[in-house]
């Protein structure tokens, strides 16, 4: 098995690649080793001294460092864990946890303005963050503000903030014009 890095825009994740599927859908964000009880790898991960946060998507794993740890002897354990967890075929997500992807689709219970806003990011927007190793997930939209909650290497990103603003709320308001504002939810 041969699992490739990349970079991320933030500097505190590496995306790991290990070219087989880690999620069939959507995407799960593990903030601490207590949120990280439906899934095996993810509590694997946490053992690791300075892994701060670990986000799967569909077949990346993007792995996030406290400020203490340097990546030069972090990244090889993470690889090493990755390896063997994935090669003996150990389960990456217990069955009754995976998230489905149309969780954040836009359904018959939303309105117009939200549906719209949910396919802009669906098709637009997810696809890109997800290069970068990372996830934008909606929330809610009230009074002409949309609320969006930051995952993986977009989480704590110092571009983020840039991405929000210059990005995705100019490319909101430019199809929905009740769009006024974009905001980050915080955890």
């Amino acid at each position: 098995m041969f699992i490739q890095t990349e970079a991320t825009p933030n500097p505190a994740t590496i995306k790991f690649l290990p070219g087989q599927t880690i999620l069939e859908a959507g995407s799960m964000d593990f903030q601490s080793p207590e949120t990280a009880k439906d899934s095996p790898l993810a509590q694997r991960l946490f053992t690791l001294q300075g892994v701060k946060a670990v986000f799967f998507g569909h077949d990346f794993v993007s792995v996030t460092k406290d400020e203490d740890t340097d990546w030069s002897m972090l990244k090889s354990m993470v690889l090493a864990m990755l390896m063997e967890h994935l090669s003996t075929g150990q389960e990456i997500v217990h069955a009754h946890a995976i998230k489905a992807a149309g969780d954040d689709a836009a359904n018959e219970e939303d309105d117009e303005v939200v549906a719209q806003i949910k396919e802009l990011l669906e098709t637009r927007v997810r696809p890109a963050v997800a290069m970068d190793g990372g996830d934008i997930v909606f929330e809610e939209f009230t009074d002409g503000i949309v609320f969006l909650r930051m995952q993986g290497a977009c989480a704590g990103c110092p571009s983020s903030t840039a991405t929000l603003k210059s990005g995705i709320e100019n490319m909101l308001k430019h199809f929905i014009p009740e769009v006024e504002e974009v905001r980050p939810v915080e955890f």
